[in-house]
């Protein structure tokens, strides 16, 4: 078995792995690293890790630097083609997926992306760690949109792990809220104060300039990358192609009725004798306090539930009745995408929308516009506007437009407190993570250790 020792065995081992990686990349420029692996293993001319000496023994502390060194770049590439640890950070998929819930989650599942910006700081996805506004990232290299291939594709139902679509532009001192909706409310308040005093009121465009202008004027603003932009999950309720519609709380696909899972949970008012209920039990079925609303005293509760959750509060002695919160079809929330009052849409209310596919061509209008000017102008690229009610792209007056990518349509099974496709819209096929196997780790953040370890979620397969 002594060739199994030998150098050109071992060159042999890792040649045969390389080459397969470069198959997988479909970059065959990269077969010129096979003359550093001949180096490193037969003729030995350069010391690759320059950091140690090739002959005799390392002080202790350069064998740290080394054994760090190869870790970083090990688990670096391992996150980049195989698989990354994911934490739930808010409650938009409870009770599929509850906050603390460490999750697993596959790259090759839909096949792992190449970095559009890899000269970055390991392990962080937009901010150095210890800071609050420092990039982790250069952009000195911006490589194009690639998807390497894998196991399989975007499935309708599925949990699915992506970049914010509405990341690409970020207030610094607020990063916790969407810088278009922070321009949307800004564009309000402009609105409603010429209102009050009785002023010329101009159109919602020239409203939403003067509020992007006055946004940038008192926020540091930031633009990332795809790749650079929050990870958020979020459960696949339509594919590209597809025609979705939500009735009365109930999303439809095609004409087909989703299925209900056993974690979708839709909020309720609960009305109780005036008594508060047992908090300790509320515990017991995983109802968070954060997500729990008491009014009148305890006359009433309003919370996210599960089907089997209600079922449960219906049996509490104190409880008098419970009725699901629906937001009536035709009441415009101007929150929800695409933010035009054309489109008379809410959280249970919305729709018929059309799902955008990768080379459909369809006509456009000013009327619809709102719907793909996103995308058409931004996530694909194009110089879009529009003159005299005609819609110019790069230059040229259009009425149809043919998608150049896949899109999505990802919605929290927390059906009344997810910041979802409902308020910002479709997920592009470039902005596509990863899908979560299984969670590895859970801890409750209401929890002392060790009881905030959640032993009976410890590798629990995702539906």
């Amino acid at each position: 078995m002594k060739f199994l020792k030998s150098t050109y065995f071992k060159f042999a081992i890792v040649s045969l792995i390389y080459i397969l990686w470069v198959i997988w990349l479909r970059n065959y420029w990269f077969l010129a690293g096979l003359i550093i692996i001949f180096d490193i293993y037969i003729t030995k001319k350069i010391n690759w890790t320059f950091w140690k000496k090739r002959e005799g023994k390392n002080n202790v502390f350069i064998e740290w630097l080394d054994a760090l060194i190869f870790a970083v770049i090990a688990v670096t590439l391992i996150n980049i083609f195989l698989f990354q640890n994911y934490k739930i950070p808010t409650a938009s998929m409870e009770k599929t997926l509850l906050v603390g819930d460490h999750l697993y989650v596959s790259k090759v599942a839909y096949g792992p992306r190449i970095p559009n910006t890899p000269l970055s700081f390991p392990f962080a996805q937009h901010t150095l760690p210890l800071t609050d506004n420092v990039k982790s990232y250069v952009e000195w290299i911006k490589l194009p949109y690639k998807r390497l291939k894998g196991f399989g594709h975007v499935k309708r139902n599925d949990a699915v792990v992506f970049n914010f679509p509405a990341g690409d532009t970020v207030c610094l001192e607020r990063q916790n809220v969407s810088y278009y909706s922070i321009v949307r409310d800004q564009a309000a308040e402009l609105k409603r104060i010429d209102n009050a005093a009785g002023n010329t009121i101009i159109s919602d465009e020239e409203y939403y300039n003067r509020a992007r202008k006055i946004v940038w004027d008192q926020y540091e603003i930031v633009v990332r990358p795809v790749d650079r932009r929050d990870n958020y999950i979020k459960r696949c309720c339509a594919l590209p192609g597809d025609t979705l519609e939500i009735i009365e709380g109930k999303v439809y696909t095609n004409g087909n009725e989703q299925k209900d899972f056993p974690g979708i949970q839709y909020l309720y008012r609960i009305g109780t004798n005036g008594t508060r209920i047992n908090p300790k039990y509320l515990d017991e079925l995983n109802i968070s306090e954060d997500d729990i609303r008491w009014g009148l005293g305890y006359q009433f509760m309003e919370a996210p539930l599960t089907v089997e959750n209600r079922e449960k509060i219906k049996e509490f002695r104190n409880v008098s009745r419970i009725t699901r919160y629906i937001e009536p079809d035709g009441v415009y929330s101007s929150n929800m995408f695409p933010h035009n009052e054309r489109f008379p849409w809410n959280l249970d209310n919305y729709g018929p929308l059309y799902i955008p596919e990768k080379g459909r061509t369809i006509s456009i209008t000013p009327e619809n516009l709102p719907l793909y000017e996103r995308i058409i102008g931004h996530y694909e690229k194009n110089d879009l506007e529009i003159k005299d009610s005609v819609i110019y792209i790069n230059g040229s007056p259009a009425d149809t437009y043919t998608f150049a990518m896949d899109y999505y349509w990802m919605m929290g099974d927390n059906r009344h407190s997810s910041l979802d496709s409902r308020y910002w819209g479709y997920v592009p096929e470039d902005h596509i993570i990863g899908k979560p196997r299984f969670v590895w780790l859970s801890l409750n953040k209401d929890k002392k250790f060790p009881r905030n370890i959640r032993l009976n979620r410890m590798f629990m397969g995702i539906k």
